[in-house]
């Protein structure tokens, strides 16, 4: 493609960012925004909505079905999600499927959960319109023993792997049966994606847990991305060592002959790790600031787009100017925006101005679009209320934009 005819990029574009709403979604997204950006009724509703669904209250799930989980979720199952597929893809815009259900312990969960995600990979094989899915590795391993390997590795002392092999090899004889549980249902979740051609997202969670995670994906990533990217790690760049990571994660790769698989945001569990850190006094592994944050952001979008014959990068950001910086860094190099190893993705449901445009400038882009039964992913739709309201102006953001598009309608 020539880059010189790429459409030019604005944000600020509502026909474009909408055009897959009807005037009744869009009224609807403009309701729901509206409570959103009410602290009170979100608090409120954070407290008494997952009692109601536990209580079964007359009517709950009949309300959250047609407000806040048809706007930030796919449907109940894999099929009712192809309706919202379909839609995206009229608009050239991907999927990456998420089983938005919260993991619960036991052996037979995670079992259960591991058949759940293989057969959203075996759906998504079959969808010329969903090249990923997305996996929590909490989903499948218990808990307190991920924190226990994570603790071990942080008092070893070399690299990734060889603290990581060194933590497990403490474990007692039933915690490494255990242990080894866990790694055989990364490894058939992978391995399951490597063959089906479904990129898998490993997600990350919180920093007193994240190591061992690290390490099982690469260690996945050193199996299954030798000839094209599979596995992909996510780093939460809210994380002031994340930066100095990605940079030791590519030299390990160029030395085992692997692509690094790097999806770049910027954090979802900050108040929870600045509180703990303060509980349990340790230095806070969050930036001071959002200007450090966005820094290391930015530049980790610079060292990928810098390495791309050994780096597949997504940009899941909700922030414009990082998507808009990783498309300019692209014009600079002279590549394509739907260059093999770029892709962007955002929320469904959310920063539709940053998708649909970026899908018109012929951006590879999805939206990260989870699915389940209601009352399994209502402690999702709770998190997607509670950042909406608590995220800095997004809220007002995406009312600005709606209501944008509402005038421009004449709605």
């Amino acid at each position: 493609m020539d880059t010189t005819t790429t459409p030019t990029i604005s944000f600020e574009n509502t026909e474009i960012a909408f055009a897959a709403k009807s005037d009744k979604q869009l009224k609807k997204a403009n309701f729901l925004y509206g409570i959103m950006g009410k602290a009170w009724i979100v608090k409120m509703g954070l407290k008494l909505t997952p009692l109601a669904i536990r209580w079964h209250i007359p009517f709950t799930r009949t309300l959250i079905r047609r407000t806040i989980f048809q706007q930030f979720v796919g449907g109940e199952t894999l099929q009712e999600t192809a309706r919202v597929a379909d839609t995206l893809a009229g608009h050239n815009v991907q999927v990456i499927l998420d089983y938005g259900v919260e993991g619960k312990e036991g052996e037979a969960n995670f079992e259960h959960a591991r058949d759940q995600f293989i057969q959203v990979i075996d759906y998504a094989s079959t969808q010329p319109n969903i090249p990923f899915m997305s996996v929590k590795v909490t989903g499948f391993a218990r808990f307190a023993l991920l924190e226990k390997v994570d603790a071990a590795m942080r008092a070893e002392s070399g690299t990734l792997i060889k603290r990581y092999l060194a933590a497990v090899e403490k474990l007692t004889a039933d915690e490494k049966t255990e242990w080894h549980n866990i790694r055989t249902r990364v490894h058939q979740v992978c391995g399951n994606g490597a063959a089906k051609k479904v990129g898998v997202l490993i997600d990350a969670e919180d920093s007193w847990i994240q190591e061992p995670i690290d390490a099982l994906t690469l260690i996945m990533m050193d199996m299954f991305n030798k000839d094209r990217p599979v596995v992909y790690n996510t780093l939460q760049l809210y994380r002031h060592d994340r930066l100095s990571f990605l940079k030791d994660s590519y030299s390990a790769a160029v030395e085992r002959g692997f692509i690094l698989g790097a999806k770049l945001v910027r954090g979802a569990y900050m108040e929870k790790e600045r509180l703990r850190a303060v509980q349990m006094n340790y230095p806070s592994p969050i930036h001071a600031d959002k200007a450090a944050c966005d820094r290391d952001y930015n530049e980790a979008v610079e060292f990928c787009t810098a390495h791309l014959d050994g780096i597949a990068l997504m940009v899941a950001s909700h922030n414009e100017y990082s998507n808009l910086y990783t498309t300019q860094l692209l014009d600079r190099m002279g590549l394509p925006h739907h260059h093999a190893h770029v892709h962007f993705s955002q929320l469904y449901g959310m920063s539709d101005n940053i998708t649909f445009n970026l899908a018109r400038s012929e951006c590879s882009v999805s939206k990260y679009l989870p699915f389940g039964p209601i009352k399994d992913v209502v402690p999702y739709l709770m998190r997607r209320a509670q950042e909406n309201s608590s995220m800095s102006g997004q809220t007002g953001k995406e009312l600005e934009f709606i209501r944008k598009e509402m005038k421009r309608r004449g709605i």
